[in-house]
């Protein structure tokens, strides 16, 4: 599959402008410095190296898709990078993933010390629920549903459960089960509840929080299946974190268990799931049509 031309240059261009949105947010956010300045350079130097900011997008597309306007979520959309990126310190520890290199600049711990890297993600976290709650126009019970949904998937039912599974299984023999849980909770929940957390702060009723929870489901799975896949076919020039890492640590992966052209397909069934969603969600879903197109694009 390939994807238009004019819908991919149509694309490019809406991801731009919502990144656009999303980091003048952030800058503006952090711009005052903030003692100790260490930590507050730690903290800034990985949430702006750049990235798809795929997890706000979404957020932003969803509340869109409702029938709002972005605008009004960047705080909550913005927070959801927050999360993200405390994540991604914290993988590249000695103690966890040990990587030199993320999104082609040396990883946090490597410019600031481990303590340091640490005490960042701490601090991102910390704040994405202070960014995120900070509204004087969303109702206090939409804003308390959005940050349990944020949570969940961030923590002990989500991202963290699946990152400390993805480490006990290093090296361990390869089945499907722990494979699944592994990414449907370390990438899957959070990318989920990016669309889900549109929803909620809109205010969406079921008719539309139902294909939501679907295009979030399947398109969280297909995002860690291509990822998979990358890790073997792309460069580390195009990946900006080294090639290869997962096979050389023997993680539990598609193509390690299902081999790589079986990985694409299944990554396509995925992506089969979240158009068929995004077709019950009407006109205004074009976006999440062409976000999902794009994902698979990057496999082949």
């Amino acid at each position: 599959m390939s994807l238009d031309k004019e819908a991919a240059v149509d694309l490019k261009a809406y991801l731009k402008d919502k990144r656009a949105l999303i980091e003048q947010f952030i800058e503006g956010y952090f711009k005052e410095p903030i003692a100790p300045e260490t930590l507050h350079e730690a903290m800034k130097y990985s949430l702006l190296a750049g990235g798809k900011r795929i997890r706000p997008v979404l957020c932003l597309t969803a509340y869109e898709t409702c029938g709002g306007d972005g605008g009004d979520i960047l705080p909550q959309a913005a927070a959801i990078e927050l999360i993200h990126t405390y994540s991604l310190i914290h993988d590249d520890l000695p103690a966890m993933d040990d990587d030199d290199l993320r999104r082609g600049k040396p990883t946090n711990h490597v410019i600031y010390g481990e303590a340091m890297a640490i005490l960042a993600g701490d601090g991102l976290l910390t704040e994405a629920f202070r960014m995120f709650s900070a509204s004087e126009t969303i109702s206090p019970a939409i804003l308390l549903s959005a940050l349990r949904e944020l949570s969940s998937a961030a923590g002990l039912f989500g991202m963290v459960a699946g990152q400390a599974m993805d480490i006990i299984s290093e090296g361990k023999a390869h089945d499907v089960k722990t494979l699944q849980f592994i990414h449907r909770n370390k990438t899957a929940a959070l990318l989920k509840a990016s669309v889900r957390i549109g929803g909620i702060l809109f205010n969406a009723g079921q008719a539309s929080m139902s294909p939501l929870d679907a295009y979030g489901e399947a398109i969280g799975m297909a995002f860690q299946i291509v990822d998979d896949i990358l890790d073997i076919t792309a460069t580390t020039e195009e990946l900006g974190k080294p090639h290869g890492s997962d096979e050389n640590k023997n993680k539990m992966t598609y193509p390690a268990i299902f081999g790589i052209e079986r990985s694409k397909a299944m990554a396509k069934e995925q992506i089969d799931m979240a158009l068929q969603a995004a077709d019950c969600l009407g006109p205004k879903a074009h976006w999440f049509k062409e976000i999902a197109n794009y994902l698979l694009e990057r496999s082949n």
